[in-house]
């Protein structure tokens, strides 16, 4: 039990660093590049990738606290999360594959947050079992943040023409536009349905503590599992 709760605080601490670490790299960046570009500062976390880090590092944040109380993320933080972590493997993919070398933050910044954090997301979610079973019903929660996203970035791109991304902008055509949207929603899900699957993964070795699903079906699988009959996997 000991070296349980110690893994639990250990692992709460190492996500409560990473989520911090990001947080505060994303305000050095912001402190020093927005002054020195004279951008607009309203701007910067008009990319989806500085915002999408804000939130997910948030959550990785909240989910450290929770954990290191010895309370059990609540069903529908690890589904943010889930949905957060799936954007970050967006992130990593549309600028490794499809936008390399863009924007003018350092290169070990773009490093760090486009390559390194969504490696260490996907092996944390992978790898350390304290989350449940997303159900797949549930998916589609992987959409609304960056529909919203997309919606305010084009109307910015038809209004005042600023759009993050140039293949976003309006000029390039409505067919462009919409083969690119419908390219990034389709490889959204496409990394949801990966986190999703990932979720179901049980590796072998101890358990943290709050491992187990929450809510009225993992309680009957609980109480069933107590009067000798052996519950279903999830």
């Amino acid at each position: 039990m000991t070296s349980t709760r110690s893994a639990t605080r250990t692992i709460a601490m190492l996500r409560l660093s990473v989520g911090a670490g990001a947080i505060a790299l994303l305000g050095w960046t912001y402190v020093i590049g927005i002054p020195r570009s004279g951008a607009n500062p309203f701007d910067y976390f008009g990319y989806f990738t500085n915002l999408t880090t804000l939130i997910t590092s948030t959550i990785l944040v909240t989910v450290a606290l929770t954990v290191n109380r010895g309370r059990t993320a609540p069903v529908w933080l690890s589904t943010a999360r889930g949905a957060a972590v799936a954007c970050m493997i967006v992130v990593g993919l549309v600028y490794n594959l499809l936008v390399p070398g863009t924007g003018s933050a350092p290169p070990w910044v773009s490093m760090i947050l486009h390559t390194v954090l969504p490696i260490l997301l996907v092996l944390d979610w992978t790898l350390i079992d304290d989350r449940p079973s997303l159900p797949w019903r549930r998916l589609w929660l992987v959409l609304p943040y960056p529909l919203l996203w997309l919606a305010v970035v084009l109307v910015r791109g038809v209004t005042d023409g600023w759009v993050p991304y140039g293949f976003l902008l309006p000029e390039r055509g409505l067919p462009s536009l919409l083969a690119h949207v419908t390219g990034l929603l389709a490889t959204l899900l496409c990394a949801g349905a990966v986190v999703w699957l990932l979720s179901r993964v049980r590796l072998s070795g101890p358990r943290l503590p709050d491992s187990g699903l929450s809510g009225p079906k993992s309680a009957r699988r609980r109480r069933r599992s107590a009067q000798g009959h052996p519950a279903a996997h999830p």
